[in-house]
């Protein structure tokens, strides 16, 4: 039986039910964001090591234990954030593969072996925050999604630093914030490789961005095909409904 907190829920994290994650809509609930993360990043199949920051409930490694028998290590801030992804990896009976640390990104260098990961993911805080009257009324989502306690380039360093020369770095954000993520790819040596514009539907604007880079890589970016998620009769698309479904 597991132990469900507050307004805590038991929700299936895929559609063949055979992963389960818990969810609370006032501290954190995994959106499409993570789940169109998980399925871009280009992961180690067999061997190697992940590393993903920001990680919430653990969502992102509990993907990509899907795909890939690699170690995966999640990083969260926000302590009951965090003791939920420590819940959910016990609940999926994945401890053999999944480790969850508390921590402050800027701050794990004693923690995490650095230059060591193959592949960093990261769905960071969305949105520069300049006064208070801006923060979100819940504490929970005000640092998930305003840079409030690491900035766009505080999770780009960390990247940097954790992943080994010629290892990947995925980030899911928003389109809004593409130039400033190129500008920090490259500054710390982050080289953009696979960029892919996600729309709601056709004939609307893109409301989210996949972009891949390597370490130490040479130029030369691929725009990938655009990702739309609903049709016009509000159906999901047929590349929508692969990856929410498996």
């Amino acid at each position: 039986m597991t132990d469900l907190y507050d307004d805590e829920r038991l929700d299936y994290l895929l559609a063949d039910e055979t992963m389960k994650i818990i969810q609370s809509p006032t501290a954190f609930a995994f959106s499409l964001d993570a789940v169109l993360l998980a399925h871009f990043s280009s992961i180690p199949k067999k061997r190697g090591k992940i590393l993903d920051l920001c990680t919430g409930n653990g969502v992102i490694p509990l993907l990509l234990s899907k795909r890939t028998s690699a170690e995966i290590i999640g990083v969260e801030i926000q302590q009951r954030i965090f003791q939920m992804a420590q819940r959910n990896v016990t609940l999926n009976d994945l401890s053999h593969q999944l480790r969850m640390i508390h921590g402050d990104l800027k701050e794990m260098q004693t923690t995490l072996d650095q230059s060591s990961f193959d592949m960093v993911t990261v769905n960071p805080p969305y949105f520069k925050t300049p006064s208070a009257a801006e923060h979100n009324q819940n504490e929970y989502l005000t640092i998930a999604r305003h840079e409030l306690y690491c900035s766009l380039e505080d999770v780009v360093k960390a990247c940097k630093l954790y992943v080994r020369p010629g290892g990947k770095v995925a980030m899911v954000h928003r389109p809004g914030r593409l130039v400033d993520i190129i500008e920090q790819f490259r500054k710390y040596r982050i080289e953009p490789k696979r960029i892919q514009f996600v729309y709601p539907k056709q004939g609307k604007e893109a409301n989210m961005l996949l972009v891949e880079g390597i370490r130490d890589g040479k130029a030369d970016v691929k725009i990938l095909p655009p990702f739309y998620i609903y049709e016009h009769d509000g159906s999901y698309t047929k590349q929508a409904e692969e990856v929410i479904y498996g």
